[in-house]
């Protein structure tokens, strides 16, 4: 309906006509209206694409009760915190992230990924968050650690043989995330609360999402099976480049994987930089595309496998900037039986894993 007004015309008569005013806002308001039912479409079809890349393995269920206690979870307490909503968990966590060449496709393949024939973890840590979140300590396992792998079921059914004197990373290629787990599990007698691995293609498109990566190299690398060329100093990444920086060995030190392990850990503090200094929310282009390229590359135990359970971890670690963040690497030494491998260096390990528990 139009509203009518009543004026003059160019003559000074009076009359009637209909209000082009009132049609132009009729008309902004249904564009108005439009563009937020658009806006709406288009951020379901967003939450229903992103939660839908998430893929997830039950390990609760495959590893049942036989496991280290879990930590204490207590609720944060908050003045604002209505009756209706959850309050932030603020308990300690320990999560098991790996780096993997688990998946078959274009992306990987052309960054070095193997298929899920020939799934290795390339990268292991245990990040361990301090309760009250604030704090976190990183420590990486070196996957030529030497250790006697558990028995571990399988998805197809049955289980795993106990191996003695196996290689770390031999844990995922036998039987996946929940070997994985069981073994880090066994090592450490720490409770892992989550699981999350991230493929070669979504490690890189996570850093050239966030519009690359700064990094402080203290030698020349020069590593042909990595592709990795760079002249000691500080260098701006793109995604390939630090993919190839977290794998290179062979350019690094004396080649052996304790030195990609200090390029890994340089990295991780630099890309919590990044994003720390990103400010992702007032960016929804920005946040869109980094959160595309993690979640379609992710897999996490089925305690964060949505995007609902991944926001409230976000959520739960506002207070953690990079600086509160050690990096530390599980103490080793050289392996009786193999000067190519390594073994927990007791009591050492055993007091640092005792520390996170």
């Amino acid at each position: 309906m139009f509203l009518l007004v009543t004026g003059h015309d160019e003559n000074g008569d009076t009359g009637r006509r209909t209000g082009r005013r009132p049609r132009a806002l009729k008309a902004a308001g249904l564009t108005l209206a439009g563009a937020l039912l658009l806006g709406v479409a288009t951020a379901g079809w967003a939450y229903w694409h992103l939660n839908g890349n998430i893929k997830s393995v039950d390990i609760n269920s495959a590893l049942g009760d036989d496991r280290p206690a879990r930590a204490e979870v207590t609720p944060a307490p908050s003045a604002s915190s209505s009756a209706s909503a959850d309050p932030l968990p603020t308990g300690a966590l320990n999560i098991l992230v790996l780096g993997s060449d688990s998946r078959s496709g274009e992306e990987n393949a052309a960054l070095g990924g193997g298929d899920s024939s020939g799934a290795r973890s390339d990268t292991a840590m245990v990040v361990h968050i301090d309760a009250g979140r604030k704090s976190a300590t990183v420590v990486s396992i070196p996957r030529d650690t030497l250790v006697t792998r558990p028995s571990c079921p399988l998805s197809s059914g049955g289980s795993t043989a106990v191996a003695y004197s196996a290689m770390f990373n031999s844990a995922y290629a036998v039987g996946g995330p929940v070997c994985a787990v069981k073994t880090v599990e066994s090592i450490t007698n720490v409770r892992m609360d989550h699981f999350i691995e991230i493929d070669f293609s979504g490690f890189a498109g996570l850093v050239d999402a966030l519009g690359g990566v700064t990094v402080t190299t203290d030698e020349d690398i020069d590593d042909d099976q990595s592709h990795l060329h760079l002249r000691a100093g500080t260098h701006h990444l793109d995604g390939t480049q630090a993919l190839a920086l977290a794998r290179t060995r062979h350019g690094v030190g004396d080649g052996s994987d304790l030195g990609r392990i200090e390029l890994q850990q340089k990295l991780v503090k630099a890309l919590l930089e990044q994003i720390s200094a990103t400010d992702l929310l007032t960016d929804p282009a920005k946040l869109y595309r980094v959160a595309d390229a993690v979640t379609g590359s992710l897999t996490t135990d089925t305690g964060l496998d949505s995007l609902t359970e991944l926001m409230s971890l976000g959520r739960s670690l506002k207070g953690l900037s990079a600086h509160r963040v050690t990096t530390v690497t599980m103490p080793v030494a050289q392996a009786p039986s193999d000067a190519n491998r390594v073994v927990a260096r007791e009591p050492e390990a055993e007091e640092l894993w005792a520390s996170l528990r």
